[in-house]
């Protein structure tokens, strides 16, 4: 996962855009349609989403930004959305493939579906692009995402500090995410480099970790709920693989009266996670800028549908491992960067969320406070 650096580009926070081995104006898009792409003559670009049951990303940033990003470098974008479902995803493939775009950027909801899809594609001719979830196994020729297991570190590392004057033997529990998510492998790699060195001194104690099929909130909370009580009731930190997760967590410490009182982890940084944060009910999020991701993605789609792969090459001059596939996975990665209360302005700054999504009655104050406006 590690790589020489190709650039650094400063943006509005002030953070690195690094490209390595191995993301924004809020907007709402809409349902499963595709994407009203006007009548640019570009190169037709197909872009396929995951879902939208468990994280507010794909539709409210990824797909505007995309879209934005895509139209930037005369591309004529047709983006959709799986809703979760594996055979509309493949149906949707077929339709863009038949429809004759250049490029394929796809973000699956498992590695099969992916390797499938980009099978079918390049049989016709046809870049594709793994975008934020890389598919093992398969045969995709480009990766655009973030790192990964850096995502995970800065997990472990906000809960570490979280809990670093509790003592000897704090409980924990880890809500992780699906197992068929790649990148839930990699957050999960990436917690273990902080927090195993503090399970084997006994300075924490890991309760249980448990994967979540399809991200499922609703299934997180209820398992979340099941680890508490077969432990007594006894929870010190937890580590919630994103906001979503974060916020089952947090309904069901609300419950038993230990929401505030409980460091929980998360990821998105999205207005409900934020919000959560600003409460003091969720300790950090990980803000990773999906701006910088959609244009990155946009622009190694621009280069391919002229094919200029050596100019794409030059882009993704990072590696990332496939060690399922057994190859190396040209790539461009970026940064991200833990948000605990005090920096929740920066998620603002950078226009990635408006203020006035997560000011909202009972969180105000602290806005104010912080000079949140």
């Amino acid at each position: 996962m590690r790589s020489k650096s190709l650039a650094s580009i400063a943006v509005a926070t002030g953070l690195a855009l690094a490209v390595s081995a191995c993301g924004a104006n809020t907007s709402s898009g809409g349902g499963n349609n595709s994407t009203n792409s006007g009548s640019s003559g570009g190169p037709k670009v197909g872009v396929i989403l995951p879902e939208t049951a468990t994280s507010a990303r794909w539709e409210g940033f990824d797909k505007p930004l995309l879209e934005a990003a895509l139209k930037a470098e005369g591309l004529d974008p047709d983006i959709q959305n799986a809703q979760g479902d594996v055979q509309k995803f493949s149906t949707l493939a077929d339709g863009m493939i038949n429809a004759g775009v250049k490029v394929l950027i796809i973000a699956t909801p498992n590695s099969e579906v992916g390797a499938s899809v980009a099978k079918k594609a390049q049989a016709q001719g046809i870049q594709v692009i793994d975008y934020d979830r890389l598919n093992t196994g398969g045969s995709s020729s480009y990766y655009v995402s973030f790192d990964n297991v850096k995502v995970g570190e800065l997990q472990g590392q906000g809960l570490a500090d979280a809990l670093k004057d509790k003592p000897q033997g704090a409980n924990v529990i880890e809500i992780e995410g699906a197992p068929t998510d790649n990148n839930a492998t990699l957050f999960a790699d990436g917690q273990k480099k902080i927090l195993k060195p503090l399970y084997d001194s006994g300075k924490l104690k890991l309760v249980q970790s448990q994967p979540i099929d399809n991200w499922d909130n609703q299934k997180g909370g209820q398992v979340f709920e099941q680890i508490l009580t077969s432990n007594g009731g006894k929870v010190d930190g937890v580590v919630a693989a994103n906001d979503g997760l974060a916020g089952a967590v947090i309904t069901v410490l609300k419950k038993v009266g230990l929401n505030g009182k409980v460091p929980v982890t998360g990821q998105d940084a999205t207005p409900d996670g934020l919000q959560a944060v600003l409460r003091g009910d969720q300790y950090m999020t990980v803000f990773k800028p999906i701006k910088e991701e959609a244009e990155a993605a946009a622009k190694l789609a621009g280069l391919l549908a002229k094919g200029d792969t050596a100019g794409a090459d030059k882009l993704a001059s990072g590696v990332t491992k496939d060690s399922k596939g057994n190859r190396d996975v040209k790539s461009v990665l970026l940064t991200s960067q833990l948000i605990t209360k005090d920096k929740v302005k920066v998620v603002v700054d950078a226009q990635f969320v408006k203020a006035s999504e997560i000011c909202v009655a009972d969180t105000q104050a602290i806005c104010t406070e912080l000079g949140i406006k």
